[in-house]
């Protein structure tokens, strides 16, 4: 990665539609345009789980127009880095990317306060992930 290319991360989980979803909005809104944001799902679900829309919004983050999209090894190919959450074997691997697998709790089925913790887990990762592909100049 140079300083002229951004770094691109990619986020994935079985429906894409709670940690996934949760982590590149936080991505794209504390990176301030300066990492490109990919999520995908394994099994995509037909709609984002209203319980981290619902989190999310009292973050300031509006995730309700976003919708599941299906992982793609072209998206796998085009990031720099790969965090998987909870999909198992189902990412492709290829040499040379930075993968990541973050053990967080499944927000699929829980209300908005079940939700929070792992919200605010996943604002923390973000955060030292940025740290980690941002460095200070």
């Amino acid at each position: 990665m140079t300083d002229s290319i951004k770094p691109s991360v990619l986020f994935v989980c079985i429906h894409n539609a709670g940690r996934s979803q949760m982590a590149a909005a936080y991505l794209s809104h504390l990176a301030q345009g300066k990492i490109e944001v990919r999520s995908a799902g394994s099994a995509p679900a037909d709609s984002v789980n209203p319980a981290a829309v619902q989190a999310m919004a009292e973050e300031g983050l509006d995730m309700s127009a976003e919708t599941p999209k299906i992982l793609t090894t072209e998206a796998v190919k085009e990031s720099d880095v790969v965090i998987t959450m909870g999909c198992g074997d189902t990412c492709p691997i290829f040499p040379g990317k930075r993968y990541e697998d973050w053990k967080l709790d499944d927000p699929a089925g829980q209300g908005v306060e079940a939700v929070r913790p792992i919200r605010d887990e996943i604002r923390g990762r973000i955060e030292t992930l940025i740290s980690e592909l941002l460095p200070a100049n």
